[in-house]
């Protein structure tokens, strides 16, 4: 199966204080999605990559692409104010194809090669495929007013969720479909759209990478630096 790589860059700026769309800040003389598509770009085991953007920033998006001169690059689709609605609108420009979407968000502009082959090739043997990393710090379940402890889960079974997030085609927009007849839906993530509405599936995780963190907030600037030296 042809395997798909959806950038999502959706993100206008507004949470993060940066003015501007995270995905085009300058680390280390690139903006952040060219550190992101260039990984994707390079790596064997992608035949094609489409940039999820929000509509006011399409413009800019292919300047970028022009400017890379990426040959895998075949979309740039229009994404919408919610994650969910970005990943959904990816689902529907493919979804008479079948392919394996690889999901990452543009902001986690780390991403190591290992990663992506350790995905793609497990896309061979599995539906839905995720990649985490154990946690390190203690956990809190906490009371819904958010000031006391309710429970604290077993640390040996937590890890922390990064991207990719990949799976055949079918089984998203399946989930999708479901998750969309319930009032009640609420979404984190691609994964947990496919184990409420789709239990059956077995999301296989492979291993993660302590530098394959997300740039959320300009503290976060030195310490991806730092670990691109």
């Amino acid at each position: 199966m042809k395997n798909v790589a959806i950038i999502l860059a959706g993100g206008t700026g507004k949470r993060c204080g940066f003015g501007f769309p995270k995905q085009f800040y300058f680390i280390a003389g690139k903006m952040a999605i060219e550190h992101c598509v260039d990984a994707f770009e390079r790596n064997a085991y992608i035949d094609e990559i489409a940039i999820v953007s929000h509509k006011d920033y399409i413009d800019d998006i292919n300047s970028i692409i022009n400017k890379n001169g990426w040959t895998k690059v075949t979309k740039i689709i229009e994404g919408g104010n919610e994650r969910y609605l970005s990943t959904l609108s990816a689902v529907n420009a493919y979804d008479i194809e079948d392919v394996n979407l690889i999901i990452h968000d543009a902001a986690r502009i780390l991403v190591s090669q290992r990663i992506i082959n350790d995905v793609a090739t497990s896309l061979e043997t599995h539906k839905a495929v995720t990649v985490a990393v154990p946690s390190s710090d203690t956990l809190y379940f906490v009371n819904e007013e958010c000031c006391s402890i309710a429970s604290i889960p077993d640390r040996s079974n937590i890890m922390r969720a990064q991207t990719p997030q990949a799976f055949h085609i079918s089984i998203l927009s399946t989930a999708f479909k479901l998750a969309l007849k319930d009032n009640n839906f609420k979404f984190t993530d691609d994964c947990s759209v496919v184990l409420k509405y789709m239990p059956d599936i077995k999301i296989f995780i492979v291993k993660g990478d302590e530098k394959n963190i997300k740039l959320t907030h300009k503290e976060d600037i030195p310490i991806i630096e730092g670990m691109m030296c």
